[in-house]
Formats: structure tokens, sequence, C-alpha cells
């Protein structure tokens, strides 16, 4: 019993130390930029999810190593907004 506790103990404390990743990719917006690595002076790759249009993202990336994709985990509203009065 105290060697199956210790176990446990030990792989909840290995999995609590593992490094966890953010999430990369803003859900609200549908336009991402990915900017490549050594771009910026250091780093890795990294993405900048704020961005409504793809002529908005490119004319920001203009000039960088950067691309700009859709974002795959962009949730367009799926609720009309009704205007005052109206019925469904």
């Amino acid at each position: 019993m105290r060697r199956s506790l210790g176990c446990v103990m030990t792989v909840g404390a290995w999995l609590a130390a593992a490094p966890s990743q953010a999430q990369t990719f803003d859900p609200s917006f549908p336009v991402c930029m990915h900017v490549y690595s050594g771009a910026s002076g250091g780093g890795g790759d990294w993405y900048d999810c704020s961005f409504t249009s793809l002529p908005q993202c490119r004319a920001t990336a203009a000039g960088q190593a950067a691309s700009c994709d859709p974002n795959p985990y962009y949730v367009a509203s799926a609720t009309r907004r009704l205007r005052h009065g109206q019925n469904r």
C-alpha cells in the first residue's frame, strides 16, 4: 500500500512539474500573424491573433518575416442579434 501511494505521489509530482503550453491562438479574432524565429531579434516563432481581416494583418506583417493565416480556432458568433422589437 505504501509503495503504490509513493508511486502515485511521484507520478503526480512529475506531472505537476512538467511544463505546460499556453493556448497559442486567440479564438476571438479570425486572422493570426505567424512571426518566424529570428525575425524579431531572438526567441522562437510566435503568433499574434489580434486581426479582424487578412488585409489588416498583411499590412502589419509587411517588411517582417511573417505570414497571415485564418485562425483555425476562431469561433464566429452563432446567434444573430435581433433588433429591438423584432420577433423570432
